[in-house]
């Protein structure tokens, strides 16, 4: 069977990260959505998305082809259901299509002409941005189970101060010592080639993914994620950065989550609660005006690309789109469009090509390239954005 995962109506509701990939290229947990299915239904897939991200993340519809809706993460009841079904068949929850079977010749899909099969197990539902960490613990959870079944971790190191070592797993390569690991509250995952320098203290639920980095004396609570190639350090909560994404420095992150290639200057902190305790408000895309998110902790979303400078400030639920250079003192506003350049006392608009310059430099250090795939997405953010910048 081929399996394709599509956007679904959940897209715009996770800008700005779905600016630059799929929905199913989100991480949360451990693992990105697209590699849950993939683990789950022990294949590839391929992706339904936006035109001018399709070069870079393709469909391959054969003759028989399963739709997976990418907001829902795979749960072993819902992943038998969806390898069960047959032609004219999809799984719903409520008026939510969750997955549907579609032949290569079918131009149109009608679902009143579907059998329509009610999911009403529980399954993690990935809405909104905010959900990408406040829902990361369970995923955490649900990944640490699924990757270390039947498996053995490595030996823990003497040196370690360590709360529930049955709920730590750590793989090949990983470097530890003189670090205080509490996994009391939820699994520890120390991928490939991973080093936690001495001195850090880490609570669990926490993932720390192939080759990231926790630097000496860091503080992290749960439930966070640091992505593959990420570099941490000072103090984080509750947060998740997709990868190649650097903190690595004193400095507070709290319920919050970073894309890829982002950069936090020295002692950049965010505000994840209001002076006056109330409901935190985020910028949507969609109405372009800022919407209630029913949190009362919700810190910084920052999409990919996007750098601050030394001692940088962010108000409690603040926005920033992708390729963004925030900069100076003072609080920058609650929304910063993509290719913005300044800070609080103003921005102009950062060109496409100054900020390709920064990003081949930046993506040469870890020897990756900026294709001219990449290169499009971003031209065409630049554009899309344009109405949300005031030159």
């Amino acid at each position: 069977m081929n399996y394709i995962l599509f956007d679904g109506p959940s897209r715009n509701n996770l800008l700005p990260f779905t600016y630059t990939r799929p929905v199913a290229d989100i991480r949360v947990g451990i693992l990105t959505i697209r590699e849950k299915w993939e683990s789950f239904l022990d294949c590839t897939s391929t992706t339904v998305t936006e035109d001018y991200l399709a070069d870079k993340f393709p469909m391959v519809e054969m003759e028989d082809n399963v739709m997976i809706n990418a907001s829902y993460l795979p749960s072993p009841e819902l992943v038998e259901m969806i390898k069960d079904l047959q032609e004219n068949q999809a799984i719903f929850n409520g008026e939510d299509v969750i997955a549907f079977f579609a032949k290569e010749e079918q131009e149109d899909i009608d679902f009143d002409a579907y059998e329509a099969i009610e999911f009403e197990a529980e399954t993690i539902q990935i809405n909104h941005t905010w959900d990408i960490f406040s829902k990361n613990g369970e995923a955490i959870q649900e990944d640490f189970d699924l990757i270390t079944e039947g498996r053995k971790s490595q030996s823990i190191p003497s040196s370690n101060n360590v709360i529930a070592p049955e709920n730590i797993f750590i793989e090949d390569g990983a470097r530890l010592e003189f670090v205080t690991l509490n996994a009391s509250s939820g699994p520890i995952y120390i991928g490939k080639n991973t080093e936690i320098m001495e001195g850090a203290i880490i609570r669990g639920p926490f993932a720390l993914c192939d080759h990231a980095t926790v630097k000496m004396g860091a503080k992290i609570y749960g439930p966070t994620t640091v992505g593959p190639y990420s570099k941490v350090g000072g103090e984080i909560n509750n947060s998740v950065l997709f990868g190649y994404s650097n903190k690595g420095h004193d400095g507070f992150l709290g319920n919050s989550v970073l894309g890829e290639w982002c950069n936090l200057g020295a002692d950049t902190n965010n505000s994840n609660l209001k002076n006056n305790y109330a409901e935190v408000r985020l910028w949507d895309y969609q109405t372009e005006a800022f919407a209630k998110t029913g949190l009362q902790f919700c810190g910084l979303m920052m999409g990919d690309h996007s750098k601050c400078g030394i001692n940088t400030m962010f108000n409690t639920g603040t926005v920033v789109g992708v390729s963004a250079n925030i900069f100076g003192s003072g609080f920058p506003r609650n929304f910063v469009p993509s290719f913005s350049w300044g800070g609080s006392s103003g921005f102009t608009t950062y060109l496409t090509k100054k900020a390709f310059e920064v990003a081949h430099v930046v993506m040469s250090r870890r020897n990756i390239e900026l294709t001219e795939q990449d290169k499009a997405i971003l031209e065409h953010v630049f554009e899309i954005s344009k109405k949300f910048r005031r030159d």
